[in-house]
């Protein structure tokens, strides 16, 4: 029976070639798009999971509000927390604190001739490998970070330095001054993890390590609790040692606390500042999730409308295989085989389609993708479970409509004139169409919203502007002798130098003033510069005057106790303070132990990513330790500055790797997750409503073959191209109509709802969903007149002839 089922499922999928072949490829597309999408969200959601102990690792946050001033909320604690909180609460069973060395920028190793820049270095506690599971392929983990100047490497940064042979012992320099010697190697670390390195230092390397202190914030710190230990009975311990030891009682207006958040939380739902690497969004991977169900659904409705428009052609067979003494069940069977046949092409033809879409969903994610993502066996899995889903979703419907005719209705021929099944492919195809619409206005919104980000005025002008990462500091005689040289040239506009970002800034302080009462305090952020800094990044001064070399002199003195500095602040940190812009120059002002005048009042400009409102910021010349150079390019002479910079760079910095990026490429970095969905909203949006149009224009073929008769009478009659292509088309455009109808509100209440992410945003116009509609409709009505026409061309007589 089996084989007979077999040949029957190949002789019809022969005789309806182009019905086969646009149900085949329909579900091929949605099978392989929801394989690409669900790889991606799987590689989201498994993140962090694959550590045994992730259950019971949590990191501890930092929290601290000043006065009335907005609370600040980060990732990196002082570094006395592990160790203090190892000897005080029995719940932890172990801590880690972790020192990112490279900080935002890249660090310099050395080994013989080898010179690379790494940005990816970290440093930990030699408890790091009792909480954290790594394969170790050289050395040993109770003892890898047990001594100092001790470092472990993954697998792929040891065949980069030293190639097959064995990596132990062997000894590197970093940053011209600290020297390690590698003690392990580990698999690499997968792409799953928030704690990405391919180097890890030992802690007790750094000098900060000699001293437990409360005083600053640098360190990621990390728990593994006692396996019976709840978080929340913990959560109430450290609050009470927090108030106890780190809250002023006399000044409980501010606040400080640290909060324990869960280790298998922090890539998708964690919202604190300075984490170890941009989160990810639980939304985003909600929306994308969504986004496969739906493509994987839209063809299976496809294949749902195309076998039930082509049943009333079957109706016959099915009648005279009835007549003959086949049962309902029999033919039902013989139905649904087809329908397995079909989805077991589909399934091989869409895991061809995944393998060959790999490349480009991992260069959208900049993640490396592939089914080595998912666990053992679980993709065989995957693929027989849709193979019987897709076949009962697709398959039952179909089948039990063939399966359920009257032979003696069929063989007179009733069963072509009626409507049955109609209604259920016109709702089929307003959601197909809905849904390509949805695609369509989420698309055009979320790309209008990235054109507002990349051309609103951020205060700043960070075109034309390039970097050179120097995470291991410049000092002010190189940075000066530098500067003097490469400004001779008039290519070069303008030069200075920032400790970190200034397009994401990260420094939390806390800033008093004078004229404010003895327990005033104003959460503020701040960023070291070089006196150059407001000019090169085409700041406005509302107020007073840029840093000049007295400036820089008075807070450069060798005595720390007669520094005196100059205060560049926002107009927001101005209002926050109750001044204007006009009273609060000279205002005396100290902050964490800076003491100084206000210089000037710069118009607000955006120093975080637009998810945020613009707060209180502090730009001081302070020459202590800078991160970054900046260098300001005059007209469009960008690749002749850039051979200037590499042989200033190799003259003065021969020991260290010239790199370098533009600012706007930075800014754009804060946007990678919003770019990345829009880019996959926009590609898979184009293969839904490809996967839908093939199905239209497989139906309006069925349709036009149906009225045959119809269209030929017509035509003896008079009727023009035009009116039959009209009489074929307009029950498609009020099909469209609808589906506008319900995209349209969903779209809007979808798209306002993600937009609430961002503090600035557009506001959504109604021309967007005007537009979606028009274009919907233009791509159906293209589909349908393709086939409309060729009916209306028709000659009448072949076609009443053929009836």
């Amino acid at each position: 029976m089996l084989k007979n089922y077999f040949k029957i499922a190949l002789r019809n999928l022969w005789k309806y070639k182009t019905n086969s072949f646009i149900s085949i490829i329909g579900l091929s597309l949605g099978i392989g798009c929801f394989l690409l999408l669900a790889t991606y969200v799987l590689h989201e959601v498994r993140y962090d999971r694959f550590q045994p102990n992730a259950e019971h690792i949590v990191r501890v946050n930092f929290f601290y509000q000043a006065g009335n001033s907005e609370p600040v909320n980060i990732a990196v604690t002082p570094t006395a927390i592990a160790p203090v909180f190892s000897r005080e609460f029995g719940e932890v069973k172990a801590a880690v604190r972790l020192y990112p060395y490279s900080g935002g920028g890249s660090v310099a190793v050395k080994y013989g001739d080898k010179l690379f820049n790494e940005k990816k270095v970290l440093f930990a506690d030699s408890s790091f490998f009792k909480i954290f599971t790594s394969e170790f392929i050289e050395g040993d983990k109770a003892t890898a970070l047990s001594q100092p100047n001790s470092v472990v490497i993954d697998q792929t940064t040891a065949q980069k330095y030293f190639g097959d042979a064995s990596a132990i012992g062997k000894t590197v320099t970093m940053n011209e001054n600290l020297t390690l010697q590698v003690t392990g190697v580990i698999a690499d670390v997968p792409s799953y993890s928030h704690i990405k390195f391919n180097w890890l230092g030992s802690y007790s390397t750094l000098p900060r390590s000699k001293s437990e202190a409360f005083d600053s914030a640098n360190d990621y710190t990390y728990l593994l609790l006692q396996p019976q230990a709840k978080m929340d009975d913990l959560q109430a311990k450290v609050d009470q040692y927090a108030a106890k030891n780190l809250n002023n009682p006399q000044d409980p207006s501010s606040k400080i606390k640290l909060e324990l958040e869960p280790f298998n939380h922090i890539h998708l739902y964690s919202k604190v500042l300075a984490g170890m690497e941009a989160t990810g969004n639980y939304k985003y991977v909600y929306i994308l999730s969504g986004v496969a169900l739906l493509i994987l659904v839209i063809a299976c409705i496809n294949f749902i409308n195309l076998v039930t428009a082509r049943s009333a052609v079957r109706a016959r067979e099915v009648g005279v295989r009835k007549v003959m003494g086949a049962g309902r069940a029999q033919v039902f069977r013989q139905y649904l085989f087809e329908c397995g046949l079909i989805t077991v092409l589909a399934i091989i033809f869409g895991l061809i389609i995944s393998f060959a879409g790999f490349p480009v969903i991992s260069n959208l994610t900049d993640n490396a993708l592939g089914f080595h993502v998912w666990p053992a066996f679980s993709v065989i899995a995957l693929l027989m479970a849709l193979g019987v889903v897709v076949t009962l979703l697709s398959g039952v419907y179909p089948a039990a409509v063939l399966s359920g005719f009257e032979p003696v209705r069929v063989l007179k021929g009733k069963f072509l004139t009626s409507s049955r099944g109609s209604s259920l492919r016109s709702s089929l195809v307003v959601f197909q169409f809905t849904i390509s619409i949805l695609f369509i206005i989420g698309t055009i919104i979320a790309n209008q919203q990235l054109h507002f980000i990349q051309n609103k005025n951020l205060g700043i002008n960070p075109s034309q502007i390039i970097v050179l990462d120097v995470s291991s500091g410049i000092s002010m005689g190189k940075l000066t002798a530098m500067k003097s040289e490469l400004l001779n040239n008039p290519i070069i506009k303008s030069i200075t130098a920032s400790y970190d970002s200034p397009v994401n800034v990260q420094g939390g302080y806390t800033i008093t003033a004078n004229d404010k009462p003895q327990n005033f305090q104003l959460n503020i952020t701040a960023i070291p510069v070089e006196k150059d800094f407001v000019p090169t990044l085409g700041m406005q001064l509302i107020a007073g005057q840029n840093f000049n070399e007295t400036d820089i002199l008075r807070a450069t003195v060798d005595s720390a106790e007669l520094r005196q500095f100059a205060f560049i602040l926002n107009e927001s940190a101005v209002k926050a303070l109750g001044w204007t812009p006009a009273t609060a120059i000279g205002k005396a002002v100290a902050m964490n132990g800076r003491t100084g005048e206000v210089k000037a009042v710069a118009k607000d400009f955006h120093f975080r990513s637009l998810h945020e409102k613009i707060g209180p910021i502090a730009i001081i010349p302070e020459y202590n330790y800078f991160g970054k150079v900046m260098v300001k390019v005059a007209g469009e002479n960008s690749t002749k500055a850039v051979a200037l910079l590499e042989k200033s760079w190799k003259e003065n910095f021969p020991m260290r790797p010239f790199e370098y990026h533009f600012l706007d490429q930075e800014f754009d970095e804060l946007y990678k997750a919003e770019m990345r969905v829009s880019s996959i909203l926009g590609l898979f949006s184009a293969i839904t409503i490809f996967i839908s149009c093939m199905g239209l224009f497989a139906l309006i073929a069925f349709i036009s073959e149906q009225r045959t008769k119809e269209i030929g009478v017509r035509k003896v009659l008079g009727a023009s191209v035009a009116s039959i292509v009209l009489l074929l088309s307009k029950e498609f455009v009020k099909l469209m109509l609808i589906a506008i109808l319900i995209a349209s509100p969903a779209a809007w209440y979808g798209m306002n709802h993600w937009l609430a992410d961002f503090a600035y945003q557009i506001k959504i116009s109604p021309w967007t969903f005007v537009f979606a509609g028009i274009a919907a409709i233009a791509i159906a009505l293209m589909t349908v007149s393709l086939q409309s026409i060729k009916a209306a061309l028709m000659n009448p007589v072949k076609a009443l002839k053929s009836e």
